[in-house]
């Protein structure tokens, strides 16, 4: 076997173990890009491990002319026995300057932010994420995507 193929094969490993293990990795459209009161998106996590430290993401994407600087969010947490957390959550989508944050082309704009980081899970299970909007009129117009990640930090508490 060549020695440049096995040089190739070992830097792909290792590249491939350096990115974050992820638990949960999902982005849901928003129909037509209008996000109605009505509608939710919902996001589910198997957590297996309670020692775990996790850090949660939103995944933002939207049109340029969107027309606000922040996306106000409500977020409902289904624990596995059953018991329902729910939290008003404010994204700043661009600074004070207006300039979106993330990256943008024309056609849309795409942006990762911390939720929680160093969070933890008391109860092993079945965790249920539903992201509503929370804006001050229904629709809103522009947002085209929203992801939900759980990623795995590698530390234990």
């Amino acid at each position: 076997m060549p020695r440049s193929f096995i040089l190739l094969v070992f830097v792909l490993a290792l590249f491939s173990a350096c990115g974050p293990n992820y638990l949960s990795d999902e982005i849901k459209d928003i129909p037509n890009g209008q996000w109605t009161y009505a509608d939710s998106l919902r996001f589910e996590a198997d957590i297996p491990d309670t020692s775990r430290i996790y850090d949660l993401y939103v995944s933002i994407e939207h049109t340029p002319d969107f027309e606000w600087q922040n996306l106000y969010l409500r977020v409902h947490t289904l624990f596995p026995d059953g018991q329902r957390l729910s939290r008003p959550v404010s994204f700043e989508l661009a600074d004070q300057g207006g300039v979106w944050q993330g990256r943008c082309n024309a056609k849309r704009c795409r942006f990762r932010v911390p939720m929680q980081e160093g969070a933890y899970f008391q109860t092993p299970g079945r965790y249920t994420f539903t992201f509503e909007q929370y804006m001050r009129q229904s629709p809103v117009g522009g947002l085209q995507r929203l992801g939900f990640h759980i990623a795995d930090t590698g530390e234990k508490r």
